[in-house]
């Protein structure tokens, strides 16, 4: 599981002209699966990003109540090494990667968080106002 964390002043995402997540300072959470990948790997993800120490004086999401917006990812498993076409072998199919998500996200609401999302498989428009920037690469 590979996840892509950005401290954000707003960050929102429309679907057909709908907003069905929007957040204000918290963190934006893209999110990619990948075939090994488990529930326990979803709970780890969960805890690490909530307790990560990126916001302001090295404070979590966890420590402030920051919300968090989760938007699934799968081209974060992109790979361009041969050429410029990307292959996407290394995401895990949707059916396999969505209940992931969906168990990080249930993860983060058990430990407390505030959590919006993304919709799984809809062409998504995900606008951001970073912070800092302040930007790191979760990989387990």
């Amino acid at each position: 599981m590979r996840a892509v964390v950005q401290t954000v002043g707003r960050a929102s995402v429309t679907v057909d002209g709908e907003v069905v997540g929007a957040i204000d300072d918290g963190l934006l959470v893209l999110l990619g699966v990948t075939h090994g990948d488990t529930v326990e790997t979803a709970r780890t993800m969960a805890r690490k990003v909530h307790e990560l120490r990126i916001l302001d004086e090295e404070r979590s999401a966890a420590d402030t109540g920051a919300p968090i917006l989760v938007v699934s990812q799968f081209t974060l498993y992109g790979d361009a090494r041969k050429g410029r076409r990307p292959s996407w072998t290394a995401a895990a199919p949707a059916e396999v990667a969505e209940p992931l998500v969906t168990a990080v996200v249930e993860a983060l609401r058990e430990r407390g968080a505030k959590v919006e999302t993304g919709r799984f498989r809809a062409h998504m428009l995900v606008e951001s106002v970073n912070v800092g920037p302040r930007t790191l690469l979760l990989d387990l």
